[in-house]
């Protein structure tokens, strides 16, 4: 991803309780792969789901992806194999400029990190995240370019979406708006940004803050 990243604030947390962390998302702070506790606030991004309702076009991505089983795993993560790092960084090196190394993933997937439940979906795709009780936070994804269906990234995150709503989560965050192409994070009902103060719910605003960037 071309340049520098979002970040007004960075701290190391000393209180990992759910209660602290549901705070810190709440003030606009995500969790990052840089370091155990480590967390950045920048323009932060969620779903209220109890505002999400399914459009003509998530049940087009839905009814695509009819084939793919999402499961959730714990993490540090006993399934974890080479096969899945190498799938990560072929992704990231493709889609990202080559942000991500396979010894990162490994890190993030087999150690006590940030991150605490992984999706699978059939194999073919995983996405590194942070749950707790009341939210849901959609970090790293990644799929087999080669071998998954088209539009597997949609596939992935709208089938994520519905199963932290079925689960009666709050909030599910989709990461940061800090670049002209995550504009594509706005398609969905219930989105609101956190502009350095508070949440926004005027989409308006923030297209026109990516589309300057």
């Amino acid at each position: 991803m071309a340049g520098a990243t979002l970040k007004w604030k960075e701290e190391k947390l000393e209180d990992d309780s759910t209660e602290t962390i549901s705070r810190m998302y709440d003030n606009g702070f995500l969790f990052t792969r840089i370091e155990k506790g480590v967390m950045n606030q920048t323009r932060s991004c969620r779903i209220r789901l109890e505002r999400f309702e399914l459009n003509s076009e998530n049940r087009r991505i839905l009814k695509k992806g009819q084939d793919v089983i999402l499961t959730e795993h714990p993490i540090p993560y006993a399934g974890y194999s080479w096969q899945i790092g190498k799938m990560a960084k072929d992704f990231y090196d493709k889609k990202a400029g080559g942000t991500f190394s396979a010894n990162k993933i490994r890190e993030l997937l087999t150690t006590d990190h940030n991150f605490n439940t992984l999706f699978s979906y059939s194999d073919l795709g995983y996405t590194i995240c942070y749950k707790n009780h009341s939210l849901l936070h959609y970090s790293y994804p990644f799929y087999d370019i080669s071998n998954a269906p088209k539009d597997m990234g949609l596939i992935m995150m709208n089938k994520t979406i519905s199963e932290a709503q079925s689960l009666g989560l709050q909030y599910l965050y989709l990461g940061s708006l800090q670049r002209p192409n995550d504009i594509y994070k706005l398609q969905f009902s219930g989105i609101e940004w956190f502009d350095g103060e508070k949440w926004q719910i005027d989409l308006e605003k923030v297209k026109i803050i990516l589309k300057c960037l």
